[in-house]
């Protein structure tokens, strides 16, 4: 099929590149810091690493759709590398680490064109880095939570429009989230939310969004006659998603130090747990176990384990996936008899699985993992963490449900959200990108 012509994605290239032309963001010399060469080297492989879980989650989705949509699944999470590194370069880095407005976004001039990132004070949480490493590192958090939903949209979105939509969802709902949860002077920093390396920020906003574009979409043809292009494919993209979380939990700390080992032991024991839950579970109704279900259980354990990566023992976060799991399992089974086409569940494995590691981490922190919990969780018999997770969970929840509603119309204004029949029925791959496997 012949694509509309469109000049508007040209011209905004060539109005960021006149910006780097007048906004050259050359360092200037006098911030003689200190750095650890350590964690510095821990910090440039955990960036990697984190980059690395994208091409993973294509694999991972790519494998679970029909063969014709394979190309067009996989490339939504790749063209996130593009297109949010560089939102995230131009004002992104600032919306979220900028000087805050009322604990809710960062001044989009704080850093605009990466102003005052090379040479940079190091960002108080991570005094050890050059800051310059600091924001690529949060980059990469960005760069996977919009291509997490597509997974809810797969098979039926046009790539144009989707390409809009994750745009807004940054600027309008990762930026605001993560600037109130991670910035000193955020809402849900202030209030004493825990999230150690995004269960919130990632996991949830992308889980929600999935959720609302997957009631917004409607069902796509053949809904509930799910085949997999690839089981292989998505055993390899686990592989890499469970590799590169290390970077993703471990690297959370900010340096080659105990918690970072405590981070990579808590991710590792959960989702183990998780992975023998699913299947478990799946063994005790008389289902066989799978590779899909391992795969599946696996990732909702490192879901759940990475708001509390940080903050809890080993032997809990055995109770964290698990529990996770368990939960996400049972919402699968009630999401395929319900008439929302999430179509790789992406609500029940990350969404859920967020939420449920937020709770969990409100009952299971302690300060005697980390020192920067002020108050240890409701299982050692104190309620003020937990009672700041409830808070945060049911206005982050609400946050973000509204918020999505809202952007899937205005982009469905724009230009139209879902393909037409013909072109789902041919594939995405075809229709949307002239290409197939």
């Amino acid at each position: 099929m012949k694509s509309k012509k469109s000049v508007f994605p040209l011209i905004f290239m060539v109005g960021v590149l006149i910006l780097a032309l007048i906004f050259p963001s050359v360092p200037v010399s006098g911030g003689d810091f200190e750095y650890s060469g350590s964690d510095t080297a821990w910090m440039l492989t955990s960036t990697a690493l984190v980059l690395i879980m994208t091409p993973g989650l294509a694999y991972f989705y790519g494998g679970m759709v029909k063969k014709k949509n394979v190309i067009s699944t996989m490339l939504q999470s790749f063209i996130c590398m593009a297109v949010v590194a560089v939102i995230w370069v131009v004002f992104g880095f600032s919306l979220v680490f900028g000087t805050s407005i009322g604990g809710i976004i960062g001044d989009p001039r704080t850093y605009f064109m990466f102003e005052h990132v090379i040479g940079g004070k190091p960002w108080p949480g991570a005094p050890t880095i050059p800051f310059t490493l600091f924001a690529m590192y949060q980059l990469k958090f960005a760069i996977i939570t919009p291509a997490l939903i597509t997974g809810a949209v797969a098979e039926r979105i046009r790539f144009t429009s989707y390409i809009l939509f994750i745009c807004l969802f940054f600027i309008f709902i990762y930026a605001p989230l993560a600037h109130a949860t991670w910035h000193p002077d955020g809402v849900l920093f202030k209030l004493g939310v825990l999230d150690f390396a995004g269960g919130t920020v990632v996991h949830m906003s992308a889980g929600l969004t999935a959720l609302a574009a997957a009631i917004y979409l409607k069902q796509g043809k053949d809904f509930h006659a799910h085949n997999p292009a690839r089981i292989t494919y998505v055993m390899l993209g686990t592989g890499m998603l469970w590799f590169g979380w290390f970077g993703f939990n471990a690297g959370s700390a900010f340096g080659a130090n105990a918690l970072a080992a405590t981070a990579l032991a808590t991710t590792s024991a959960a989702s183990g747990a998780a992975a023998l839950m699913w299947i478990f579970f799946d063994a005790a109704r008389g289902i066989k176990p799978s590779a899909m279900g391992t795969c599946i259980g696996a990732v909702v354990g490192l879901v759940a384990i990475t708001p509390a990566a940080g903050f809890v023992t080993v032997p809990h976060s055995l109770i964290i996936g698990a529990v996770a799991a368990l939960i996400s399992r049972m919402v699968v089974d009630w999401r395929t008899k319900s008439r929302v086409d999430d179509t790789l569940d992406v609500f029940p494995c990350h969404g859920l699985g967020g939420m449920v590691g937020m709770l969990l981490t409100g009952i299971f922190a302690t300060k005697a993992i980390n020192g920067a919990v002020e108050h240890d969780g409701l299982f050692f018999g104190e309620t003020t963490l937990f009672v700041a997770h409830v808070i945060g969970l049911v206005g982050a929840t609400l946050f973000t449900l509204i918020l999505a509603f809202v952007l899937l119309k205005l982009t469905d204004l724009i230009s139209p959200l879902r393909v037409s029949e013909e072109e789902e029925e041919i594939g995405l791959d075809l229709s949307q990108h002239n290409e197939k496997l």
